[in-house]
């Protein structure tokens, strides 16, 4: 022992060197993994419905530092790793919107079609209360139905078939053209909406969807011309056939039909070729929208929005009947008709004359109104 060593400097490196020997080596620190220090979640994992998206906690904006091998002589910074690791990886709540998506979930777009729909059910679950006897008829017709095309296509194909053309056929073939067109099944949300609103005879939408011809010759007519359009000119026209022996009303599959049609009664509606007819157009009974003559090429008259054609009228020719007017019952029809005037007899001439006709101030093809303004036409009373 060195002079200069104190008495007590020598009994405290005694003591440290038998304690060194005495004790125990402490055991190894267990490998470093996440399964260590990560307890487990308290709250249930999400789901994210994006399989490429990750969910990475905010805090963790830095690189995590590299940690040393911890040494059985140096256990403080095996612990100091550990407390980093948790400082980084540990979840914290303020920072759990990180793991969601950021994109906003919009709501669906709104249905009409889905809407009017779920009304006729509803329609016909009623009917079928009130008449029982019906009810084998609203199930088979729209109650075992999941859609407004699959009920359609099922209705129209038992209508025109015959023993040479199976309901089967015609019933998948009609259902693949509206859902593959979902244009025409949005059509016949109008053209249902329009008889409903215009023909006081009819009593609720699913009585059209039934019963009504006219409407189901104008729907008819639209696969017709979706098959036309799409070069299948030899099916469009048988269905053109049976449409005419069926319904009675005869309708070119080239013919070019807008939305919110209404053909009341419809009986003996005639519809030629290249013949156009607006958006919102009133067509009564015993109509002919025909050619000239023998004529090929665009032949046939184009009908403006929001017109009224009355019972019995001829319009003949490629004449243009402008948006708005009104031809009156019976009146045949040569010439163009100006926008919202009104056309009446054989030859049809103008209410007001040529040079100044009456103006209408609103869409006849909507009001239905048939009789305005005849007092200026003429003074005929009974």
């Amino acid at each position: 022992m060195s002079p200069s060593l104190s008495t007590n400097s020598y009994l405290y490196i005694s003591l440290s060197s038998a304690s060194h020997f005495l004790s125990p080596p402490p055991p190894p620190p267990p490998p470093m993994s996440a399964a260590n220090f990560l307890p487990p979640p308290p709250f249930p994992l999400i789901k994210n419905h994006h399989p490429m998206s990750t969910c990475v906690h905010s805090s963790r904006t830095a690189e995590t530092p590299p940690h040393s091998n911890p040494t059985s002589d140096d256990h403080h910074h095996h612990f100091s790793a550990a407390a980093t690791y948790v400082r980084f990886c540990r979840p914290n709540l303020p920072d759990l919107s990180s793991c969601t998506t950021t994109k906003k979930e919009l709501p669906p777009p709104p249905n009409p079609a889905g809407d009017l729909w779920r009304r006729m059910r509803d329609e016909a679950t009623s009917d079928a209360d009130q008449e029982p006897i019906l009810s084998s008829y609203y199930h088979t017709s729209i109650l075992s139905h999941d859609s407004l095309e699959c009920a359609l296509a099922n209705h129209l194909s038992l209508k025109l078939s015959d023993l040479t053309l199976p309901t089967k056929t015609l019933s998948d073939l009609f259902l693949t053209v509206l859902t593959d067109d979902q244009e025409i099944i949005f059509a016949v949300n109008d053209d249902l909406t329009a008889v409903k609103e215009r023909d006081p005879a009819c009593i609720s939408y699913v009585h059209c969807f039934l019963n009504f011809k006219g409407f189901l010759a104008v729907q008819s007519h639209r696969i017709a011309h979706k098959l036309w359009s799409n070069g299948r000119k030899t099916l469009a026209l048988l269905i053109q056939s049976r449409v005419s022996e069926v319904f009675a009303v005869d309708i070119h599959p080239g013919a070019k039909i807008g939305r919110g049609i209404l053909l009341d009664h419809a009986t003996g509606v005639v519809v030629g070729e290249t013949a156009v007819i607006g958006d919102n157009v009133s067509i009564l009974h015993n109509v002919t929208l025909g050619g000239t003559g023998k004529i090929s090429g665009d032949r046939h008259p184009k009908i403006g929005d929001g017109v009224l054609i009355g019972a019995g009228t001829c319009v003949l020719g490629s004449v243009r009947i402008g948006d708005g007017a009104k031809i009156g019952a019976g009146s045949v029809v040569l010439k163009e008709v100006p926008a919202r005037t009104t056309a009446v007899g054989n030859p049809a001439k103008l209410i007001g004359g040529k040079e100044n006709p009456v103006k209408l101030d609103k869409m006849p093809g909507l009001t239905m109104d048939h009789t305005s303004d005849i007092s200026e036409w003429s003074d005929y009373v009974i």
